[in-house]
């Protein structure tokens, strides 16, 4: 394969096939999260009134995606663990990409929420190994810097997706959300391709050392089941997984309903939200290097509390105004941390159990974060079809996002503590 052959032993050219990684993974998770989950918030509200859905109904659609991402993202940080990332990636890309397009031929709720359930087992088989990939390609120093870079995928998916969808809608009209769909699915499908041509699951494949210098553990590769349960047994590893499910709760409540509040609630143009939608892509692309270098220099506790801080201030801001500039200051706030979250996590992960165990214990964590991606859409589209507005709902995301705050103040986390000292922490 040329490419490794450019990149094994010395690269004369200067620059770590590490690189390479983070630049396929920020297009995976482009694909993995930024089309195939919040596509999901600029296609609803066409999609809800062409099928005639409730707002519970569609809360309960992406409650099935983040099901389904709930169960893959923990089995497939174990399967990672065990069998190497790129095969769990690339096959679970290609399971997206088929859920996605299978979407946009639904007729009615069942068949939609089979096909959500589908791609949440796909983005959670894709998004998380590849966060654990990344981090065993980077030394502890600069790991909150590149899985960080690599999450701003998620703000590039909401750039194209707020900016193309509103105009296929517009062209298309009641058939636009399904050629939404199978545009997204077949971009997802050329994504796979990619992740198979050039992902390599750890540096010593190529005879390289991690990106800062480190040499790669001893043992790298395939992680044995005693050690996995080292890793369930990990108090900090708990406390990892209490941050992250108040972070899934709270942030997808409001990425969920954004356009619908905006358009069905506040009767704002559906191009004015596409706009505030892409604004949020655009800031959020850079969201998780910031975050990430942050957590490098000042530690990840201070990081987790200073990001769910500024995200409280978002989702109250959001949830009580009735002023566009309410709503820009708001979307700013949550442009600049929005994927912050998972990429300091995955660094967490990787600070604590070291390269071999990052995936399996993202993966548990990540099971956890699921649990509250799937309560928080069905919650908050209940209390819409209750009191005929989204307010409390994103009330509720706010006091999520600020028990989160406190929560990680508590956070006691030490880097590459190593499988010997993960039963002291």
């Amino acid at each position: 394969m040329v490419i490794n052959q450019l990149f094994s032993g010395k690269n004369r050219s200067g620059v770590h096939y590490g690189y390479v990684i983070i630049s396929i993974g920020t297009i995976i998770v482009v694909g993995s999260l930024g089309f195939a989950r919040f596509g999901y918030t600029m296609i609803l509200p066409v999609m809800q009134r062409n099928l005639e859905l409730s707002s519970t109904e569609m809360g309960l659609l992406a409650t099935g995606n983040l099901t389904g991402y709930l169960v893959f993202s923990f089995l497939g940080g174990i399967l990672a663990s065990r069998y190497g990332p790129k095969v769990v990636i690339t096959c679970s890309l290609f399971m997206v990409a088929l859920a996605m397009i299978g979407t946009g031929f639904t007729q009615g709720f069942a068949l939609a929420f089979f096909m959500r359930l589908i791609t949440g087992l796909g983005s959670g088989g894709s998004n998380v190994p590849m966060m654990g990939l990344a981090s065993s390609w980077f030394s502890p120093r600069k790991r909150g810097m590149a899985t960080g870079l690599m999450s701003g995928g998620s703000g590039i998916g909401l750039v194209l997706v707020g900016i193309v969808l509103p105009r296929i809608f517009g062209y298309y009209g009641d058939f636009g959300w399904r050629v939404g769909w199978y545009l997204l699915g077949g971009l997802v499908f050329l994504i796979a391709i990619l992740g198979y041509k050039f992902l390599v699951n750890r540096p010593g494949l190529l005879g390289l050392p991690l990106v800062g210098g480190e040499k790669e553990p001893e043992g790298g590769g395939k992680a044995s089941t005693l050690q996995w349960s080292l890793v369930f047994r990990s108090r900090t590893i708990w406390h990892l997984a209490v941050i992250y499910f108040l972070f899934g709760f709270s942030y997808i409540i409001y990425s969920t309903f954004f356009a619908s509040f905006l358009v069905d609630e506040r009767g704002m143009l559906e191009t004015t939200a596409g706009s505030l939608w892409a604004l949020i892509g655009v800031l959020s692309i850079f969201s998780g290097l910031l975050w990430g270098m942050f957590s490098d220099h000042f530690g990840r506790r201070a990081g987790f509390a200073a990001i769910f801080t500024l995200q409280f201030v978002s989702f109250l801001i959001f949830s009580q105004t009735y002023d566009f500039t309410g709503y820009l200051i708001s979307s700013v706030l949550f442009g600049l941390t929005a994927w912050s979250i998972p990429g300091v996590m995955a660094a967490s992960a990787g600070d604590h159990l070291g390269s071999r165990l990052a995936p399996a214990g993202l993966g548990l964590v990540t099971l956890i974060f699921g649990i509250g991606q799937a309560l928080g859409p069905a919650i908050a589209g209940y209390l819409a079809d209750l009191t005929a507005s989204f307010s409390l709902a994103f009330l509720l995301a706010a006091c999520g996002a600020l028990l989160g705050a406190v929560v990680s103040l508590f956070l006691k986390l030490q880097q590459e503590s190593g499988p010997a000292n993960l039963m002291k922490m």
